[in-house]
C-alpha cells in the first residue's frame, strides 16, 4: 500500500492550538477513514457514526439523530435508507406517531458496530502511545476545557448568517 503524503496539514512553530487541533483530526480522519476503506464492512465514515448513534441510543428517530448531529435531515435520511436496506438498521414504527420510525440496530449492524469500535480503540491507544496515565489525564483536561471555552462562546453575527 501506498503512504499518502500531506503537505497541506504540517505545522509551523507559530501556528495556534487550533491548527494543532485541526492538523490532528485531519490525521485521525484519514487513519479512520484507511480502516473503513481497508475493512470488511464498506462503512463510510458517516455511516459509522450513525451506526455508532444508534448503537448509543437504542429506539430513537431519525429526527432525534438529526438534532443530535446538527446534520441535514436529507442526508441522513439517506445514510439511514442505505444501512436499513444494508440489514444494519431495523426500524419499528412508533406506538404513540405511526409517522416516526424508531431505529435499532440489527444483529449484523450490532456486529459492525463492535468491530467498529474496537478499531476506534486501536486508534485511541495509538494516539496516546508513550503518554504516562498523568499525561493522558492531563491531555483530556485540558482538550475539555478548550471545548468548554469554544461552547461557551456566543455564535458571531457573521457565523449565524443573514438576519
Amino acid at each position: 500500500m501506498r503512504k499518502s503524503i500531506d503537505n497541506v496539514n504540517h505545522l509551523g512553530a507559530d501556528d495556534g492550538v487550533l491548527e494543532l487541533v485541526h492538523s490532528l483530526m485531519h490525521q485521525v480522519r484519514a487513519r479512520q477513514f484507511q480502516v473503513l476503506r481497508d475493512g470488511p464492512h464498506e462503512i463510510t465514515h458517516m455511516e459509522s457514526k450513525v451506526l455508532a448513534y444508534f448503537a448509543r441510543h437504542p429506539g430513537a428517530t431519525q429526527s432525534d439523530l438529526s438534532q443530535h448531529s446538527g446534520r441535514d435531515k436529507a442526508q441522513l435520511a439517506r445514510l439511514i435508507t442505505g444501512l436499513r436496506e444494508r440489514g444494519l438498521l431495523a426500524g419499528q414504527a412508533d406506538a404513540s406517531d405511526r409517522r416516526n420510525l424508531r431505529l435499532a440496530l440489527t444483529p449484523a449492524g450490532k456486529a459492525v458496530q463492535r468491530a467498529l469500535a474496537r478499531q476506534a480503540l486501536r486508534l485511541d491507544a495509538l494516539a496516546v502511545a508513550g503518554l504516562s496515565a498523568a499525561e493522558h489525564r492531563q491531555l483530556r483536561a485540558l482538550l475539555l476545557r478548550v471545548k468548554d471555552n469554544l461552547g461557551s462562546l456566543a455564535p458571531s453575527p457573521a457565523a449565524r448568517g443573514p438576519a
